[in-house]
């Protein structure tokens, strides 16, 4: 996705660029620390953008699908899932226009043989020069405190309006030669403003070309064009492709969705920041298929409830915000992105697209087969149109990463301070939902009521033993994994089956007795308080 003016325009608060780059730091050593994400064949140096989710990630990103699948499928009569093969006929993929459109601007240094985007080169130009117009800013809040004025700041200081200025400049010609699919301008935008390879310093460029993203393989042992495969490059191709034999075997009326959790593959030329862009990814889509005429009443609907799925989860409002693109895609008449702000700024992180009636059409007319809708209420058969939400499953387990992993100070009875790793998921996604531990590990009597507990425990939740350190040690392990309660067996629960529960996020403790502890949890992690 290309992005507009207002990304470099817009009137927002700077961020201190290098405190961005600590918290991210701090995020990707966080989940390798805590076995939530884990780099690709590490122990042969890894594989560049591909990354292994560990025991806590599994968890974590199962309850990221299994939020999203209950909310979209279970919550909706008029919507049903399906799970496509990653193989489809090559076909497919020429009538999406994959085959012949599917490409990035790729450029090379001659210097040094590394290979860029240009599209994101360009971006990164205009990025840097936002953040000078950030750090003059910055500079003059310190200088004139109470006194600082930013919008007249931003408007009248001929530094940063030169900035901006040139920004407008160079993005209006990005746009436009993007629009066009001009890579010699595209070329020339680098040569023009002196774009340099960000960590050589070479501006020894290649003409820029395009890469087509996909990825291929052979069917087989027959070789040539005949036995190509395709690794899908998006899920939503397989729903199209099975629209009738969906709506005929469920009896659906229009309108009606299909949604879909999948791997996805796209050979990208720079994959970056972690696993926010990977080369495979897995994506949670869903295709609502409507009346044509009705399609912007649907999309505004799905606009509203998609942002309402982020906000229940405890996302703050501020860290979420709507991008309109200007540069529709082909077959769209209207799209949206609900950006999140990650430690890096504001990305995209879900997509509501208004897909018109372009997929079926298309497969409809190279497959010369009918992928029509007969309506009963106008008498008449049509190829719907398509409203789309797609969410990257990778990006969604960033984004709530980023947003839940915090740094208190905590100050106890005797006065003294310590900090604490603590992950704020909501408790309904939170990998482990309680964590049973004996305040003493050589105690039989502690330990075996402390392991009955945590069997029974486990018929109802992921549930954790944990008896390998201080009491204050394991309470900030299962801090920093995000588990929401932890049950503590004393001595006194011998005496009189009672049990100290704590909360992760209120570090309040609670005495229940045992029989107590199942509907304490249930009740805090259930997610059906979401759909509410």
């Amino acid at each position: 996705m290309f992005l507009s003016l207002r990304t470099y325009l817009r009137e927002e608060k700077p961020k201190d660029m290098s405190q961005q780059n600590e918290q991210f730091k701090k995020v990707v050593a966080h989940c390798k620390e805590y076995g939530f994400i884990f780099q690709s064949s590490e122990v042969y140096d890894g594989l560049s953008a591909a990354y292994d989710y560990g025991p806590y990630g599994v968890e974590l990103k199962n309850n990221i699908k299994e939020y999203w699948w209950r909310s979209m499928v279970q919550m909706h009569e008029n919507i049903v899932g399906i799970d496509a093969a990653i193989f489809m006929h090559p076909k497919t993929w020429k009538a999406s226009g994959h085959v012949d459109a599917f490409n990035d601007p790729l450029i090379d240094n001659k210097d040094n043989n590394r290979r860029f985007r240009a599209d994101q080169l360009i971006e990164g130009y205009a990025e840097k020069l936002q953040e000078k117009i950030d750090k003059e800013v910055i500079k003059a809040r310190k200088r004139f405190k109470d006194n600082f004025d930013e919008t007249k700041f931003l408007a009248e200081s001929p530094r940063v309006v030169g900035y901006r200025e040139q920004i407008k400049t160079v993005m209006d010609r990005f746009i436009k030669a993007t629009g066009d699919g001009d890579m010699v301008e595209l070329k020339a935008i680098i040569e023009d403003y002196e774009i340099a390879d960000p960590e050589t310093g070479s501006r020894n460029w290649t003409d820029v070309r395009q890469f087509n993203l996909m990825f291929s393989t052979q069917l087989g042992n027959i070789a040539g064009e005949e036995g190509k495969l395709y690794l899908r490059p998006e899920t939503a191709q397989g729903i199209f492709v099975n629209f009738l034999n969906v709506q005929k075997s469920t009896r659906q009326k229009i309108p009606f969705g299909i949604a879909q959790i999948g791997k996805a593959f796209r050979n990208e030329i720079v994959a970056r920041q972690f696993i926010f862009r990977m080369r495979e990814f897995e994506q949670m889509e869903m295709q609502f298929f409507v009346r044509p005429g009705s399609e912007m009443q649907w999309y505004k609907y799905w606009k509203e409830s998609r942002m309402k799925w982020h906000e229940a989860i405890g996302t703050p409002a501020e860290k979420l915000r709507f991008h309109d693109h200007d540069n529709l895609a082909h077959y769209a008449n209207a799209a949206v992105d609900i950006e999140f702000e990650f430690p890096f700024g504001f990305k995209e992180l879900e997509g509501i697209h208004s897909r018109t009636d372009f997929d079926l059409t298309s497969h409809q007319e190279l497959s010369g087969k009918k992928l029509q809708y007969f309506d009963p209420e106008l008498n008449e058969n049509y190829v719907p149109y398509v409203v789309e939400t797609s969410i990257g499953c990778d990006r969604m387990f960033l984004a709530l990463i980023s947003n839940a992993l915090q740094e208190e100070t905590l100050t106890s009875t005797s006065g003294k301070e310590s900090t604490r790793e603590v992950l704020k998921i909501h408790p309904a996604l939170a990998p482990v939902k309680v964590a049973v531990l004996p305040l003493k590990r050589n105690e039989d009597g502690l330990v075996n009521m402390a392991k009955d507990i945590f069997k029974q425990l486990s018929f109802s939740f992921n549930c954790q033993y944990d008896d390998t350190g201080s009491i204050g040690k394991l309470y900030r392990r299962q801090d920093a994994i995000g588990t929401p309660f932890c049950v503590t067996v004393d001595f006194e629960s011998l005496d009189d089956n009672t049990v100290t529960i704590r909360d992760r996020d209120t570090l309040e403790q609670e005495r229940v007795p045992i029989e107590k502890i199942e509907a304490i949890v249930r009740d805090r992690v259930n997610m059906k308080q979401l759909f509410s």
